[in-house]
């Protein structure tokens, strides 16, 4: 029966059919089992270790009288500090009366005895079995089980599945079969969706068998069956998130030779570990930007609808300023979203990589739409409404300012931008070959009349994958500064509370703001049209070139002036130049205008060079050989 299902499968969807064939074996599905069964069992008898028992003590929070005993012990320890303190009031003045004295330390003393039989009672003696709160253990024990197991589902579905979908990989390239694959007339959709069906699919039988007991804990437990399918979905998306980009890992990994799976699942080990011990131990702040990071962790659904779990904060969530944590559709809702738009981008790259490994994994105009997109979703966790608290006003006041909320999240926006951007340097810059192929044949895509657009002189560096980086990288950087240059300009207005601590375009000026955003993108482009550079050389490893110089070239500066002596505040004007503009409010309108100047010079000096070479690059063999070049 079960090999016919899977036959109907095949039908359906070849690879996995493939890859069914090959692991639903009896002895696989019976260890799966086994496996899944006994940890179920352990984490169930774990939770007997606290069973309140004839020697459960009285302080313990399932006893019914602990609550009261404990509110006399301190009213009485708070009663023997008051009366001592009076001791010592009477004791050091002059004419002081004794008989007060005495009395007072009588009642000190039987307060005392008080205290002792207290202490005795509440930490040396047994709560009485029919005081035990029962109902209130079970409830709290089937709560552990249902967080214990859903934790586990977490890692094990994640980490476990990461790791053997990378492995697969790797093994299917090792032994020549992924070529044989891409040749299948299989789109690549049908194909990798059967890797991400079929190669965990033991890891889906252990979760599988372990599901009944966690739905029971969760609802013996008062959580909400909503919540509890709620955190389903979640954790449904959040494996197609990982193994989509666990997939396209191990496509373009190939170079880790053997050690991808354990790199591709120990990087999702750490992550969940983050994001675990900031579910533990505090209910997160969730107004910053980076939100949309911590969401890619299911670990806090797990939470949303237990009894006593503080989620106020989460409730709290917004996106453009609307509440989407008020209530459970709009959590999820926001939680797909986050997740949509990393499973998209992750199946381009896959798509791409898979019939062509050594292609980019997406193309300039992809690469516009994905800086739009996670513009989209940096600035939606951004502007959120916020309570600030601001001591120099005379009476503490409480409101909502959307400016110093965009403001303390200026590192959070700048961060994630300059890693995407970076990223992006990596994926559109071509190689020697591919710009030399450019360069050499583009003269052949001559326009004609029945397409127009083709005259557009620079179509070419804009669309063109094999074109250099230069353009569509200016480009992006314009799509993701112009949220930024724009809040710039309105900022001013947004603070209505003239508060020049938190608004530092108000210190600094628009003007000047603007000339910071101006610099970073000249740097930018110091650093993409460097990188172009560097990868038309005719070593074979000029990506490595590349990555090091560019590295040196954000590092070192900053390193010499710090070892130099110059800082941020004696010579601000120097970190200006061919370095982010860290010290733009101390600089001088001068200093800053000059440093504005030089790396235009010196993109225009690098343009220069790398136009003549790109010449050469295009040069034919025969009119190489003849100017006396190989």
């Amino acid at each position: 029966m079960t090999f016919n299902l899977i036959d109907k499968l095949g039908e359906w969807n070849p690879q996995l059919f493939r890859e069914l064939k090959g692991r639903l074996k009896v002895f696989n599905i019976l260890i799966a089992l086994a496996i899944s069964l006994l940890t179920q069992l352990g984490v169930y008898v774990y939770q007997f270790s606290d069973f309140p028992t004839k020697t459960y003590p009285m302080s313990g929070t399932y006893c019914k009288l602990s609550q009261g005993y404990q509110l006399q012990f301190n009213a009485v320890n708070q009663t023997i500090d008051q009366i001592q303190q009076k001791i010592n009031l009477y004791s050091g003045r002059k004419n002081y009366d004794l008989a007060k004295i005495q009395q007072l330390k009588e009642q000190l003393q039987s307060l005392k005895s008080q205290h002792s039989q207290l202490d005795k009672l509440l930490y040396q003696s047994y709560c009485p079995p029919e005081k035990l709160n029962m109902q209130l253990w079970w409830q709290e024990h089937w709560q552990h089980i249902y967080v214990t197991l859903s934790v586990m589902f977490v890692f094990t579905l994640l980490v476990a599945g990461t790791y053997l979908l990378i492995a697969n990989l790797a093994q299917e390239d090792r032994r020549g079969t992924l070529n044989f694959i891409r040749l299948s007339p299989q789109p690549e959709k049908t194909i990798l969706t059967g890797k991400m069906l079929g190669v965990p699919v033991l890891i889906y039988l252990i979760i599988l068998a372990a599901i009944p007991l966690n739905l029971w804990a969760g609802i013996s437990a008062n959580i909400p069956v909503v919540s509890i399918l709620s955190f389903y979905l979640v954790l449904i998306a959040s494996c197609i998130f990982f193994y989509s980009n666990a997939l396209l890992f191990g496509l373009i990994s190939r170079f880790f030779s053997g050690f991808q799976p354990w790199l591709g699942s120990g990087l999702v080990l750490l992550f969940l570990f983050i994001c675990l011990q900031s579910w533990n131990y505090s209910s997160g702040e969730w107004h910053n930007t980076a939100t949309w990071l911590r969401l890619l962790s299911p670990f806090d659904m797990i939470g949303y609808g237990l009894p006593k779990k503080d989620e106020s904060s989460l409730r709290e969530l917004q996106f453009f300023y609307i509440p989407v944590g008020k209530n459970l559709v709009g959590l999820v809702g926001i939680y797909l979203f986050n997740y949509g738009v990393g499973i998209y981008w992750a199946w381009q790259g896959m798509k791409r990589r898979f019939r062509n490994p050594e292609g980019a994994m997406i193309n300039k105009v992809q690469s516009y739409f994905l800086v739009a997109s996670y513009q989209v979703i940096f600035w939606g966790f951004t502007l959120q409404y916020h309570k600030n608290y601001l001591p120099n006003y005379s009476n503490i006041a409480t409101y909502y300012d959307v400016n110093h909320q965009i403001g303390s999240n200026f590192l959070f926006i700048a961060f994630f931008n300059i890693v995407l951007l970076f990223a992006l340097l990596a994926i559109l810059s071509p190689h020697r070959q591919t710009i030399q192929d450019w360069a050499r044949y583009r003269h052949q895509n001559t326009p004609n009349m029945r397409d127009i657009s083709d005259e557009f002189l620079l179509k070419d560096w804009v669309v063109d994958e094999k074109s250099p980086s230069l353009l569509a990288m200016l480009i992006n950087l314009a799509i993701a500064t112009t949220p930024l240059i724009v809040w710039i300009v309105i900022a001013p207005m947004l603070n209505i509370h003239h508060n020049n601590a938190v608004d530092w375009v108000n210190s600094l000026g628009r003007f000047k703001s603007i000339l910071g955003v101006v610099l970073c993108i000249s740097l930018m482009m110091i650093y993409t049209t460097l990188a172009q550079l560097l990868l038309l050389m005719k070593t074979p490893r000029r990506s490595l070139w590349a990555a090091g110089v560019v590295g040196a070239t954000i590092i070192l500066p900053p390193m010499f002036l710090g070892l130099s002596g110059i800082t941020l505040t004696n010579n601000p004007e120097a970190w200006l130049f061919f370095n982010f503009p860290w010290s733009l409010e101390n600089s001088a309108m001068m200093g800053i205008f000059t440093s504005l100047i030089a790396n235009l010079s010196v993109i225009m000096l690098l343009n220069i060079q790398l136009t003549k070479q790109i010449n050469l690059a295009g040069e034919s063999a025969t009119k190489a050989l003849l100017a006396g070049r190989k």
